[in-house]
């Protein structure tokens, strides 16, 4: 079976952008997307050959997303495959001309629907943008209820997400979660330092991870966080170097070698993103056999187990996310902590294994 995956962009690498690869490697398939990063791409351990673009498009939003909207609509390979998987929101509008389909959804768009309030105060900063983003919100809304209507068959990352396509879209959603690669993780006893891997976006928090290792004297924190080239991703990026305490080291980007290395050397592993869609990189610390601590929202409380994988903090902030950090770190010095927390972590991180996820996205598309 010849398989086409449209993806949005992959200038830039995260869960989302790590899922395709994935599934393009496991069932042999080609990627169409617009921008594209090779050095990134082979940096996380994948190869390019089968990645085509549709043409560049600018790296500012809206019109970032507006032109990938627009390529993806004219595009029809309808003779080339036998099946085409949507992997972006924004390149959902390929089901125009090419079927039979499926939309991965890692989430309906999240600045037109459950982020919009969000994006509108602290990413539309400006008063005269206000007004534009809403009238481009309202049209937005309309063209993804219709459009939705050419996907043929849905599927979603989470019970989180699947609510979210139920409420924006009415749509029902199969859920199948994220591939990890669990195979590739590996355990090593605790170094003296937590890790955080998440892109540089507000949405994303970092700023409270910062502000919580300014109170704690004795502890390290290692940041990946990569970001994009546009204006909203270079400010944050540079706020969070301002106010980054001595104790903290931001990585832009490294190897997915490097990486793996992290997880298996870190003491525990730290989230903090806003209602997150699932979540890979918990489910890869834990796969390492490393405790996470994160919000009690979103992906996290399907993928943490409270009190066992980690610790689940409600209506995060800073302070509460220090006094969680000191606690587990406590923990933490027993060895035999650290043993059950490698036992039970790894065990958690399996029931999100690739083989799985791919077995069953080959019963969907009868594969």
């Amino acid at each position: 079976m010849k398989i086409a995956i449209f993806h949005n962009y992959l200038d830039n690498i995260g869960g989302a952008e790590i899922l395709t690869l994935i599934l393009a490697k496991e069932l042999n398939a080609d990627i169409y997307t617009t921008n594209i990063d090779k050095d990134k791409i082979k940096k996380m351990g994948f190869d390019t050959n089968n990645i085509y673009s549709i043409g560049r498009i600018p790296i500012n939003p809206p019109v970032r997303q507006e032109f990938s909207y627009w390529k993806f609509k004219k595009l029809n390979l309808e003779k080339k495959y036998n099946f085409y998987i949507i992997a972006g929101d924004w390149a959902m509008s390929g089901a125009f001309h090419n079927k039979p389909n499926l939309w991965y959804i890692h989430s309906p768009t999240r600045e037109i629907w459950d982020l919009h309030k969000y994006t509108r105060k602290n990413i539309v900063t400006k008063k005269w943008q206000k007004p534009l983003f809403d009238i481009w919100v309202f049209l937005r809304r309309i063209i993804n209820r219709n459009d939705v209507k050419k996907v043929e068959n849905f599927i979603c990352n989470s019970k989180n997400v699947q609510n979210r396509v139920k409420k924006y879209l009415n749509k029902d959603a199969v859920i199948i979660h994220p591939p990890i690669e669990t195979k590739k993780f590996y355990y090593k006893k605790g170094d003296d330092f937590w890790l955080s891997v998440n892109r540089l976006l507000k949405s994303k928090r970092v700023d409270i991870q910062l502000n919580a290792f300014s109170k704690i004297q004795g502890e390290k924190l290692v940041i990946i966080g990569p970001y994009e080239k546009a204006i909203h991703f270079q400010l944050y990026a540079k706020y969070c170097q301002n106010i980054k305490p001595k104790n903290v080291e931001i990585i832009n980007e490294i190897s997915r070698d490097k990486l793996i290395d992290l997880y298996a050397n870190c003491k525990g592993f730290i989230a903090t993103a806003m209602d997150e869609d699932f979540g890979m990189a918990p489910v890869e610390a834990m796969a390492s056999g490393k405790p996470i601590i994160a919000p009690n929202e979103g992906g996290y409380k399907e993928t943490v187990i409270n009190g066992k994988t980690g610790i689940l903090i409600d209506n995060i902030d800073e302070n509460k996310l220090a006094k969680a950090i000191k606690e587990l770190s406590q923990k933490l010095k027993n060895t035999k902590n650290q043993l059950k927390y490698k036992e039970d972590c790894q065990k958690q991180a399996k029931k999100f294994d690739t083989e799985i996820f791919i077995k069953k996205i080959k019963q969907q598309i009868d594969y």
